[in-house]
């Protein structure tokens, strides 16, 4: 496995390989703190392609003035590690200054790329303005750079995976997007880099967010189709959190619905009291 840092540098090993035909190339972008969710998209990722490339960079242009950007956990060397054992041929883990241009970190402005509107202004978009800007920017840029045939990105970002998905057929991306399915822990917890923000009290009170979502997938399995009621259930179980949104959307359209036909999502984005922290947690589950 080669850790590499610079653009040039990936781009001439990727050069390299297409020029000897060796096969098809997996992406998976992460912001690193990788988890068992991260290692589930990498071994679907070796078992369909022959070369495999991890990206670990925490993008700036996607998080907000006052968001974790800073404090947002960087732990290269076990990530590297973790992704040898997986069979990773390369590890990409730039600087900012590698991916983005002198321009940007005077000015705080770059060439991005916007998805619709309607899209991007409602659920996570609503409340962090711009962060699918730079979640397209930077994702963009990574099958720029690898030149690669099929990229993987957890479920559990459901309106990122949406977007993402959006982005590539709009600008006809030749890449196949591969959507990979939500990893618990035992308790149900879906796994986060940001739960390692978490002490043993908020942890406790986080399960609510999965619990909400079970109870609901059971009732809507029991024939209560209406969103308002499945809604209210899982309001009244996440009472010891601080709700951002609670909806239930179209898995096509990702738009809003009023009754349960045919396949949905309910998502829920929370806030857990940790400490002196406010951590922010996101869920879905399939109806």
């Amino acid at each position: 496995m080669k850790i590499i840092n610079k653009v040039e540098e990936l781009r001439l090993e990727i050069k390299k390989l297409k020029s000897e035909k060796q096969g098809h190339i997996g992406l998976v972008p992460t912001m690193g703190a990788l988890h068992n969710g991260h290692l589930s998209l990498i071994e679907k990722a070796r078992k369909e392609n022959e070369i495999v490339v991890v990206s670990v960079f925490v993008n700036p242009t996607q998080f907000g003035p006052n968001e974790d950007y800073d404090k947002y956990p960087r732990t290269l060397e076990a990530d590297s590690k973790l992704c040898e054992k997986a069979g990773v041929d390369f590890v990409f883990a730039p600087a900012p200054s590698d991916i983005y241009d002198e321009y940007y970190f005077k000015h705080k402005e770059t060439t991005l790329i916007c998805p619709p509107y309607d899209v991007v202004n409602k659920l996570c978009g609503k409340s962090r303005p711009g962060h699918f800007d730079g979640v397209c920017t930077i994702v963009a840029k990574l099958f720029n750079i690898t030149k690669c045939d099929r990229a993987y990105f957890g479920k559990k970002d459901a309106q990122q995976l949406f977007i993402i998905q959006k982005m590539v057929r709009d600008l006809n991306f030749d890449i196949e997007i591969i959507g990979c399915p939500i990893v618990r822990e035992a308790d149900n917890l879906a796994l986060s880099s940001r739960n390692t923000y978490l002490d043993d009290d908020a942890r406790k009170t986080a399960l609510d967010i999965s619990k909400a979502l079970f109870k609901v997938k059971e009732l809507c399995n029991n024939g209560i189709k209406d969103c308002a009621v499945l809604i209210d259930t899982a309001l009244a179980i996440m009472q010891n959190l601080e709700v951002e949104y609670t909806e239930i959307v179209s898995v096509d359209t990702f738009e809003k619905i009023n009754t349960v036909e045919g396949k949905a999502l309910m998502l829920i984005a929370a806030r857990v009291k940790s400490g002196d922290s406010r951590v922010r947690l996101i869920d879905n589950i399939e109806l």
